[in-house]
């Protein structure tokens, strides 16, 4: 039995998850991002990257110096990615608060990805909150995907119940 996807319908200055690409794209993007941990501030940038792929929400990779001193470090356990390559976990540290594993880095990454190299992204669910241009972001459902959805982005999207086959 084949799975029937229907796709939102983008609005006025959204954007559609089934209209990116797969292999996924990587998109400059200058909106202002913000992480927030255990109440403190703990990362702030105009210069991160969008990985935009075919039933993703938009994952955010930011620049390392975004980053408070201190608020990140080597994590336990790795995974792979057929596109972008190995990936490292990080613990993500902040006002008091440690969330083990809750950002990622491909250090090495694979070619046509090589953008990501020196960069972080992080589960928007395991922060206190996260936002793109002051609005707060929702989290991709499922437990291993990181996309951040905020006004701009309609689905469905991966992760949601019934999606683990597509």
């Amino acid at each position: 039995m084949s799975i029937r996807i229907i796709p939102a319908v983008p609005g006025p200055g959204q954007e559609s998850v089934w209209d990116y690409p797969r292999p996924p794209r990587i998109e400059r993007n200058t909106e202002h991002i913000r992480i927030f941990l255990g109440g403190e501030l703990i990362a702030d940038t105009t210069e991160s990257l969008r990985v935009l792929e075919t039933s993703h929400p938009p994952v955010y990779y930011l620049p390392r110096s975004a980053f408070v001193p201190g608020s990140l470090e080597p994590a336990a356990g790795s995974s792979f990615c057929e596109f972008k390559g190995s990936a490292e976990y990080l613990t993500v540290r902040g006002g008091g608060e440690e969330a083990e594993g809750a950002a990622w880095s491909y250090p090495e990454p694979s070619s046509g990805f090589e953008a990501l190299a020196g960069r972080v992204a992080v589960y928007a669910g395991r922060m206190d909150y996260c936002e793109v241009d002051g609005e707060r972001v929702l989290p991709q459902p499922g437990r291993f995907y990181g996309g951040w959805i905020t006004q701009r982005i309609v689905g469905p999207f991966k992760g949601e119940p019934g999606t683990m086959g597509w």
